[in-house]
């Protein structure tokens, strides 16, 4: 643990305290501190991830902001070594006790290859997942139930846990089948099933109590299913990126599938087809999507570390200077925290009102102290295509309200693939009638206009 924690630190440490990680993560923090004062997800505040996520930001949200950050990094921090130690403990039951430290510190380093540097969501459901994954591999009918139960509460942080869990689920069955318990597997099932969705169940019928159930069925599972695809071109650079970027931790992990336990191996490798499947199953391709690929993969380096010592040690060694890199990459391209700051600053200025950010970091509501002009504050809601017919709104009818509510600020970066040309068209136009520009804002390698009510 003490091992797991330095490198843990010392990976990380050039992200705390930076408000500017990634705009996912400003919105979880917006969103919980509204939570804080009484706004409901995806009623008050729409978004359609589930709300167990934002309640996670909920103990950081509820500290000053700058404090906030520290703090919400402070408990990724702590799921990323909760999660490491599991790792551990899983390499041990399958049999690859020698390479155990190797695997949960690759668990820690290859997280910031793929965006998991700060809070995104898999940092945190990775916890719940890997020790659910640890109950199975033990047996026993409670840890099974109690697996299923975990699988539950991660599907509270992320839906796209569901193909881990089918998994989950699968191997709990067809262990049952191989011992001759057949009897009543149609029965065990439908309980493994009801225990894994019981924690959505239940925020389902708290929102029913209240007469939103349409608004968290449509949020949670409707929008999913709505949102549509983005151009050819951005599509296929992110799967090819995708893919250059898992190329070489997912061949390590299948160049470890060798020794230790038989089932437990078997069980390895099936958990990692799982995760890939995972991957394909959003269809956008971003970065942080093969954050819990990397799970299933640091537990196969520990394979690795048994029969190719050298080599597992060199790709850690690796893992370390290319993770670094990406954070300095990062921190460059998306901006620095006086960068950041310092813009924050500028939209405090007078006139009073609210902020509207067509396009741009959203953790500057907070930062700012201004108030959203719309329940719409992920700014991606109401621009991209393939969100054009998932938000529940008319994205053009929407923007047209927001603007017929004088927003004192508006805020938008340069034109990006994927973002609907007309409603651009429409921002502009707005602007141009009733706004004046100020000097324009560097933030990274973007450069972002801001405009205030003449």
């Amino acid at each position: 643990m003490a091992i797991l924690t330095a490198v843990a630190v010392a990976a990380r440490a050039g992200t705390f305290g930076n408000p500017n990680i990634h705009v996912d993560e400003q919105f979880y923090l917006y969103v919980a501190r509204r939570m804080l004062e009484g706004a409901r997800p995806f009623v008050d505040v729409w978004d359609r991830k589930p709300i167990g996520l934002f309640a996670l930001y909920l103990p950081a949200a509820a500290l000053p902001y700058s404090w906030s950050i520290w703090a919400y990094q402070a408990l990724a921090l702590v799921a990323v070594v909760a999660t490491g130690w599991l790792v551990m403990r899983i390499a041990q039951v399958v049999g690859w006790g020698r390479g155990a430290l190797a695997a949960g510190l690759a668990y820690i380093l290859l997280l910031n290859w793929f965006g998991g540097q700060g809070g995104q969501a898999p940092v945190f459901y990775d916890t719940p997942v890997a020790l659910a994954m640890l109950l199975i591999l033990r047996g026993g009918a409670r840890r099974e139930l109690a697996a299923m139960a975990l699988i539950g509460l991660a599907l509270q942080i992320k839906y796209s846990v569901v193909v881990e869990g089918v998994f989950a689920g699968l191997c709990i069955l067809w262990r049952h089948w191989r011992a001759g318990q057949r009897g009543g597997l149609l029965r065990r099932a439908v309980l493994l099933v009801l225990v894994a969705l019981a924690p959505t169940a239940a925020v389902w019928l708290w929102y029913a109590a209240q007469g939103q159930s349409a608004a968290f069925v449509h949020a949670n599972f409707v929008s999913i299913l709505q949102r549509g695809g983005d151009p050819a071109a951005p599509r296929l650079a992110l799967l090819l990126t995708l893919l250059g970027w898992m190329a070489v931790p997912v061949a390590m992990a299948v160049m470890g599938l060798r020794g230790g336990d038989a089932a437990g191996r078997r069980f390895v490798a099936g958990w990692l087809a799982a995760a890939l499947v995972g991957v394909a199953v959003p269809g956008g391709w971003l970065l942080h999507y093969a954050l819990p690929v990397m799970l299933p993969v640091s537990v196969a380096i520990a394979g690795l570390f048994c029969v190719r010592p050298r080599l597992t040690i060199g790709f850690l060694v690796v893992a370390a200077l290319v993770g670094q890199g990406v954070l300095w990459s990062n921190r460059q391209g998306r901006g620095t925290p006086a960068a950041f700051h310092a813009l924050a600053a500028r939209l405090r200025a007078p006139p009073p009102g609210c902020l509207y950010i067509y396009s741009g970091p959203p953790g500057l509501l907070d930062a700012s102290g201004r108030c959203a002009s719309s329940r719409y504050v992920f700014p991606a809601h109401l621009y991209r295509i393939h969100e054009s017919r998932a938000v529940g709104v008319d994205q053009a009818q929407e923007v047209k309200r927001i603007f017929a509510r004088r927003p004192a600020v508006v805020v938008l970066r340069p034109f990006s693939p994927g973002e609907r040309p007309e409603i651009r068209a429409l921002v502009e136009s707005r602007l141009a009638s009733a706004y004046r520009p100020l000097p324009p804002a560097r933030l990274g390698s973007e450069t972002l206009q801001i405009w205030v009510h003449r």
